[in-house]
């Protein structure tokens, strides 16, 4: 149910067995998952808590303890859990290792520490060559780095090896990033069909397709109706997001800014959502904010850095002008 991100089912099912089973670790980790996903954020922290009280330094308890401290801004914290649990590994073979690495690397990245990250990703990679998450990985340090060809080649790699529609979405934003217009609107073209099918169904693009119709194809109606149909059953950080996002195209920015501090009180710092808050604060005339969030964002050195930059740049023309 989790991998068809049947998550409300999933949560269902989960809490059912923890019932009969109340002392079973993985169970406990099904908890987590569904909770996470679903944005019960509380409940999956005490899941994830009970792993590690009844196995103290379990894997699986650790990688799920790595991703709330991540969602609650603790990255360093995330860090220091992803390598304990690398460390902690029994099987540690090629694809644990890889997807642990990866991981690490991710984090790193959101430190601001990109020769860190890349080394990390060369080593996943070295771990498992053409592993997707690994490729990913990689792809986000050269956007990072400012080397946008490499890393479309590189989301190119991963959609082969993995085609998805969110993975072609990645891909056609590195297209666009590395001014490859034509391959870009090509690639969202088709990104959007392989979404649209998906629309109604709990495992789906939908994140996506509200930034794609959002940012790149300027259609606010669509993008917020499909955000409202995805919050409507999860209120997880990322879809709590994307709908402040399509309000805010939609010039509802008092709303998408109540939503967007909903988000960010979890603590999270995504880069992204942090350049939406700057966009959204800014829509409100307070600059101030705006231009706080936005540094926040360029701190971080990944794909939005550049948007954040301009924006900042262009407050600071708007504040030297007004003082003329």
């Amino acid at each position: 149910l989790l991998g068809e991100h049947q998550y409300p089912a999933a949560l269902e099912l989960a809490q059912t067995l923890n019932k009969r089973v109340p002392d079973d670790v993985m169970v406990y980790g099904l908890l987590t998952d569904a909770n996470m996903e679903l944005g019960n954020y509380e409940d999956a922290e005490r899941a994830a808590q009970w792993m590690l009280n009844l196995r103290p330094g379990n894997v699986p308890g650790l990688t799920r303890a790595a991703s709330l401290r991540e969602l609650f801004g603790d990255v360093e914290g995330a860090e220091e859990l992803m390598g304990l649990a690398l460390q902690a590994d029994p099987l540690n073979d090629g694809a644990h290792r890889a997807a642990m690495l990866a991981r690490m690397s991710h984090l790193r990245l959101l430190s601001g520490k990109t020769d860190a990250a890349e080394h990390l990703s060369r080593e996943a990679l070295t771990a498992l060559p053409n592993y997707s998450p690994a490729l990913e990985s990689m792809a986000e340090v050269r956007t990072a780095q400012g080397r946008y060809e490499d890393a479309a080649t590189l989301f190119s790699q991963r959609y082969q090896l993995s085609p998805s529609a969110d993975s072609l979405f990645d891909w056609a934003e590195a297209l666009e990033r590395a001014g490859h217009g034509a391959g870009a609107r090509k690639g969202f073209a088709e990104f959007e069909s392989q979404a649209i099918t998906q629309l109604n169904g709990k495992d789906n693009s939908n994140r996506k397709l509200v930034f794609y119709y959002a940012d790149y194809s300027k259609q606010p109606s669509n993008a917020l109706r499909v955000a409202e149909r995805e919050y409507s059953w999860r209120k997880d950080v990322y879809t709590i997001d994307a709908y402040a996002w399509a309000l805010h195209v939609n010039g509802r920015d008092s709303e998408a800014l109540k939503q967007m501090e909903r988000a960010l009180a979890v603590g999270v710092r995504d880069p992204p959502m942090l350049l939406h808050a700057g966009e959204i604060a800014i829509g409100l005339g307070n600059t101030v904010a705006g231009a706080r969030y936005l540094r926040q964002s360029l701190e971080l050195h990944v794909a939005d850095s550049e948007q954040a930059r301009l924006t900042l740049a262009e407050i600071s023309k708007s504040n030297s002008a007004d003082k003329k």
